[in-house]
């Protein structure tokens, strides 16, 4: 099976709450022998920086002070770095922007940074808005999480969509050579005859491809559900879409995935569809 992830992309400002993130950029750029590709975003307003170039300079002259901590970092890591620094108006459209040009396929990123606070149910709005502007699938990741070892959990409904999510699902638990444990949610029991129908079909193409894997229909509020079957299972990656559906209800992210990713301690890997 060819690698998943060639071109990783890790976002970070390089500060305590970037310490996830960086750990599990450099772990995965370990694991798959990759070089890591860096962006840290600068907020660059070129009329305040006229009114204020004090401040300007000792930006500049903070971030230089990260980049070079970011090198040594890596450098003890065994890890290629291209890194880059990216000035802008707004952190997020300079991450999103980086990974496009990049061809990136996967954005590493932290959870929330200090102004999260309890707001997006604990995700922070630079991370909301890269998962949804994204060209690629996003890895947000809790400060204390660190690479998956147990097993990979994916959360997915029975349409198109849901078994392109466990399909790259599969993959992942192939190539790191851990089990699957397959969940689809469902608001009442009257859906359960569809779902119990995908999940079965989903475990078979699972098995096929030589994965561990085992499934379960649960009824419920998905995020509640999602979370309930993740400790249940032990995992420690969640693998879930970023939007639904027209006729499943809103769009995810702001809904179920967001709450998902403020509310898991472990990594969760946003698929981009």
């Amino acid at each position: 099976m060819a690698q998943l992830f060639t071109r990783l992309l890790l976002a970070t400002e390089h500060s305590e709450f970037d310490e996830g993130a960086e750990a599990m950029g450099f772990a995965l750029a370990q694991r798959c022998q990759l070089p890591l590709a860096t962006v840290l975003p600068l907020v660059s307003n070129p009329e305040f920086e006229a009114i204020a170039p004090q401040i300007a300079a000792k930006a500049e002259q903070e971030a230089a002070v990260k980049i070079a901590e970011l090198r040594q970092q890596a450098q003890a890591a065994g890890v290629a770095i291209d890194l880059r620094l990216r000035r802008g108006a707004e952190p997020y459209q300079e991450i999103v922007d980086e990974a496009r040009e990049q061809g990136s396929d996967v954005i590493i990123i932290r959870r929330r940074g200090k102004r999260g606070l309890l707001a997006n149910l604990l995700v922070g709005e630079m991370v909301s808005k890269v998962v949804t502007h994204a060209p690629c699938h996003v890895l947000i990741v809790p400060r204390e999480a660190r690479l998956w070892q147990q097993r990979v959990l994916v959360a997915a409904e029975a349409t198109p969509t849901g078994r392109q999510i466990v399909a790259t699902a599969v993959a992942v638990a192939a190539q790191c050579a851990l089990p699957l444990h397959l969940v689809s949610v469902v608001v009442a029991d009257a859906l359960r005859a569809q779902a119990d129908a995908f999940v079965s079909e989903m475990l078979i193409q699972a098995h096929a491809l030589g994965v561990a894997a085992q499934g379960e229909v649960r009824v419920g509020k998905p995020f509640n559900e999602i979370l309930a079957a993740r400790a249940a299972c032990d995992a420690d990656l969640i693998v879930m879409g970023s939007r639904g559906e027209p006729g499943i209800g809103r769009a995810l992210l702001g809904g179920v995935a967001q709450k998902v990713m403020g509310l898991s301690e472990h990594p969760v890997l946003v698929l981009h569809s």
